[in-house]
């Protein structure tokens, strides 16, 4: 459940790969028919965000903060988590994993587990899995992406700065790719 297109990120190679997956883990995939009206009285309230698992590894430095070496690249990995956590109140965590190499090996390795509890109360039962596989994602977002840059950063290399992510297309794809594969009985 991967979309993978070219990285922009700066300081990636040309040749760098971003791999994007919003996988739901805990809820089943079902198709969401968009409502006919607004849903009136429906609220998506942060309680909490944060840093549930971090790492951020150099195996190679100070070797490696000389250059980026001979073909480096760049693979970036990013999962969507969501669990209920307590009556109308959801645990999502974005698992981020982006891996720097080059012919000579690792430049650095980083896994980001970022997550926040939500409140979600008056959204009907057919839209709580786009709300909490599209919608919560995106607030978390750019916490995660401000938190890479800065370890990033903070390790010596070049800050890397994740391209947007369309939460709301890799769902649909995702939906897309379980209707396409065959139930096992």
């Amino acid at each position: 459940m991967a979309a993978k297109k070219p990285s922009t990120a700066k300081g990636a190679s040309k040749s760098s790969k971003t791999t994007k997956t919003a996988k739901p883990d805990v809820l089943d995939a079902q198709p969401t028919p968009a409502p006919a009206e607004p849903i009136t009285g429906a609220q998506l309230n942060v309680l909490g965000q944060f840093i549930k698992d971090l790492s951020f590894e150099s195996p190679s430095a100070p070797n490696s903060l000389q250059g980026p070496g001979e073909n480096p690249k760049l693979e970036v990995n990013v999962n969507v988590q969501g669990r209920k956590h307590a009556e109308d109140v959801y645990e999502v965590g974005l698992q981020f994993e982006a891996q720097a190499a080059n012919d000579t090996g690792v430049i650095y390795n980083v896994e980001l587990v970022y997550a926040g509890l939500f409140r979600l109360t008056g959204i009907p039962e057919n839209l709580l899995q786009p709300v909490l596989f599209i919608d919560c994602p995106a607030v978390l977002f750019p916490f995660l992406r401000r938190l890479v840059a800065d370890l990033t950063r903070e390790g010596g290399f070049p800050p890397l700065f994740l391209d947007p992510i369309d939460f709301a297309s890799l769902y649909q794809q995702n939906i897309a790719r379980s209707q396409e594969q065959p139930v096992a009985s």
